[in-house]
């Protein structure tokens, strides 16, 4: 079994799609869902109509509806999903089932930057604790090298970058690379961070390349970061 299998056995790939109904220009909701791989579509509301909402279907199913301001409440970090299952509207249900723990099909690599920055936005703002990466090989960190001196520069964040030992970065006080053999982390993308101090603060991205893009998983649940990281950290001997 190849690095990381048994976790994307754990998912289906569930085709959703989101309607947003508005009356103005685009919302925000738009962009961020767009930006994950999700399929967004927008209806207009006619004046003196209600407020704008989303729907959602799973596989062509309706499976909920919420307001667009509750929405934009839920998306803001950190997204912690309701405790209790009982009782909570199908739109929330739903919208937590799509924004966590779903492999979504075809993702491009400009899909994935965009959840990369969110990841790394948020450890920037809580800036402590660890933060383990993966563009898949080491080569394609020379893009992304301006934005991890940032980020080790401005905070206490630990940071470890893993890839095909392709290239030789730049030494950077607060980053440690780990290059990699190619066979298995040549094809995945991987973000990790635990939350510091603050496990509802914890969230991850693990992508697989395939010949039409890439399958993508985003979680927010602690115990699933931990465990990303911790594959990504036993995938091979340092070098």
């Amino acid at each position: 079994m190849t690095m990381f299998e048994s976790y994307f056995q754990e998912f289906q790939a569930t085709d959703y799609r989101l309607t947003v109904y508005r009356s103005d220009g685009p919302t925000d909701i738009e962009e961020w869902f767009d930006a994950h791989g999700v399929t967004v579509e927008h209806r207009h509301l006619p004046p003196g109509g209600p407020d704008p909402f989303v729907a959602l279907e799973a596989d062509g199913e309706f499976v909920g509806s919420l307001g667009v301001t509750a929405l934009e409440g839920l998306l803001e970090p950190p997204l912690v999903r309701p405790t209790e299952r009982e009782g909570v509207a199908a739109g929330y249900s739903a919208v937590f089932d799509l924004i966590d723990d779903t492999l979504v099909r075809g993702m491009t690599r400009r899909e994935l930057l965009a959840v990369s920055r969110e990841i790394e936005d948020r450890a920037y703002r809580v800036g402590r604790g660890t933060l383990r990466v993966s563009f898949q090989a080491l080569s394609t960190f020379e893009s992304q090298a301006d934005v991890y001196r940032t980020l080790a520069t401005d905070t206490d964040l630990d940071i470890h970058i893993y890839g095909v030992a392709d290239w030789n970065p730049p030494g950077i006080q607060g980053v440690t690379y780990h290059g990699r053999p190619a066979e298995g982390i040549d094809r995945h993308w991987v973000l990790a961070f635990d939350g510091g101090t603050d496990v509802t603060q914890a969230c991850g991205l693990l992508a697989r390349e395939q010949a039409d893009g890439y399958d993508g998983v985003w979680t927010n649940d602690p115990e699933q970061v931990a465990e990303i990281a911790t594959t990504l950290a036993e995938s091979g001997a340092d070098e």
